[in-house]
């Protein structure tokens, strides 16, 4: 017997709550740049919309916070000074050019090699 099932797409099967679904640009491993801020990592984890504390978004200036219904991205990231777990918007985010490798001391537990730009994740990190 067929069942059907709603597409996540259909947010009226979803109901009238359900966040839209949004498509995201980047994919774990890639290198990506801040688009305002100099740093930039590589992605280890996607959440499809905001997942974060209400006190951390509340905590970005209002003219930069970015929308909720998009994609964030969570980032072993560096800078010139320092390296460090960022959570960054989808529009705020751009790819890196720049063929250098991130510079973080966490990316050996969860990525195996770097080339064109991407790393790989290890297998014991793949779903």
């Amino acid at each position: 017997m067929e069942h059907d099932v709603p597409s996540p797409l259909d947010r009226g099967a979803l109901g009238k709550d359900a966040p839209p679904v949004a498509h995201a640009n980047f994919n774990i491993g890639d290198v990506v740049k801040h688009r305002m801020f100099e740093f930039r990592g590589v992605i280890f984890d996607i959440d499809p919309v905001f997942a974060n504390s209400e006190d951390w978004y509340q905590s970005i200036p209002k003219d930069i916070r970015p929308r909720r219904d998009q994609p964030f991205y969570h980032l072993l990231a560096e800078n010139d000074d320092s390296s460090y777990v960022a959570y960054v918007s989808q529009q705020n985010l751009l790819p890196d050019d720049s063929d250098e490798p991130i510079d973080h001391p966490a990316i050996g537990g969860i990525f195996d090699d770097y080339a064109k730009g991407r790393y790989t994740l290890r297998p014991e990190h793949r779903h």
